[in-house]
């Protein structure tokens, strides 16, 4: 049995259809009628993922998009829609479009009249002519890979309208068309929808041609496994699902960086300035912070050692640094002349201890998230 398109997990099988027209498309002719005989089709379903799926080969055309109804008053009107929403809420005029899969440029030249820079790309080369002799800038290709580059590109925003259901790799054409656009690219793309399906018991929506029965909730799964975050969605024309995407931004680390490099400074900064009045330095709280600002601030030499109350810490050392672990009670035996408390959480409990059981005049500082301060000024 087959895979899942997008996760590869198991398939169960829930409906079989006999009986099903081979394509949508392939329509014979009286000639070819006695070669023309109905298929079986078994409607399948991932538990891991949660996409509906036909358990089939795609049809010979699946990179082509075919539209009939692309002209129509009602689809026109939606596009016009759908293209002013995207445009104007977020900011994109200017901004290079392409229309992943754009037929004879039905739906690419309602968008024209857009101040955008509008392209195309189109698998079937005869429906590339006609949209060029119509003035459309459309180039011949298909996005199937994360490897595809596409030509003029990157681009800003991408347009997919009922495409991905035919594909029997989803996810190659998602990374495909992101890796096709910009750091801050959007996209707006439709589906057929399961829902729809189920809320009308319409089986005769199924057809071979569409691989894939997308739920809100898978097509949220497979653009968010290929780096996509939705910003909207809704359903349109009844029956269709429309979600306005972008590109997953990482996580702005800057701050982190610089921050890194003043904590560094602080935590040396105090070490130092004690060991140059002779005195010793301890910091009470082996945990991962603790480990990780001692390693990295380079604070082997300048610490002498590191109290935890934990048992299976004491008698180890501090990874990467090397500093010794040891029991408050040896602590008060050898002990030093200032405490920095890395213990988030514990710091008033950690600062009663020092001031009733070590000895008089201990200094006390604290890592508190991005500063060290003394503790005295936390009182």
């Amino acid at each position: 049995m087959k895979k899942c398109l997008i996760c590869g997990g198991e398939l169960k099988p829930m409906l079989k259809l006999d009986n099903m027209p081979a394509s949508a498309q392939n329509i014979p002719s009286e000639c070819e009628l006695s070669g023309d005989e109905g298929i079986s089709l078994n409607l399948c379903f991932c538990a891991g993922c949660g996409l509906t799926q036909l358990d089939c080969e795609p049809v010979d055309y699946y990179k082509d998009v075919i539209r009939s109804g692309g002209f129509s008053t009602t689809m026109v009107e939606l596009r016009k829609s759908q293209y002013k929403h995207l445009i104007e809420k977020y900011h994109l005029q200017n901004k290079k479009f392409i229309e992943v899969g754009c037929g004879r440029g039905e739906f690419l030249s309602v968008l024209t009249e857009f101040p955008v820079d509008a392209v195309g790309i189109e698998h079937k080369r005869d429906l590339v002519e006609i949209a060029r002799g119509n003035g459309l800038n459309v180039f011949s290709g298909f996005v199937g890979s994360e490897n595809d580059v596409l030509p003029s590109g990157p681009y800003d925003v991408f347009l997919s309208f009922n495409f991905l259901e035919h594909q029997p790799d989803p996810n190659g054409m998602l990374k495909g068309i992101y890796n096709n656009l910009t750091d801050d690219g959007m996209g707006l793309i439709t589906v057929p929808s399961l829902e729809y399906i189920l809320e009308n018991n319409g089986y005769y929506e199924i057809i071979r041609d569409h691989l894939a029965y997308y739920t809100f909730d898978s097509l949220r799964f497979v653009l968010e496994k290929n780096g996509f975050e939705v910003l909207e969605r809704e359903m349109v024309n009844r029956d269709t699902i429309s979600m306005i995407v972008r590109k997953r931004q990482s996580p702005d680390i800057k701050r982190i960086s610089e921050e890194r490099e003043d904590i560094c400074a602080q935590l040396n900064e105090y070490a130092d300035g004690m060991k140059n009045q002779g005195k010793k330095v301890a910091v009470w709280g082996a945990s991962h912070q603790g480990f990780t600002l001692l390693s990295t601030a380079g604070l082997r030499e300048k610490i002498a050692y590191c109290i935890d109350s934990a048992p299976f810490k004491q008698g180890r050392y501090a990874p990467a640094s090397h500093i010794p672990i040891i029991s408050p009670e040896e602590a008060k035996k050898d002990p030093p002349d200032g405490i920095i408390i890395m213990a988030p959480g514990y710091t008033h409990e950690i600062a009663s201890i020092i001031k009733s059981d070590f000895k008089d005049g201990t200094d006390i500082a604290v890592m508190l998230t991005n500063r060290l301060q003394k503790y005295e000024d936390l009182e």
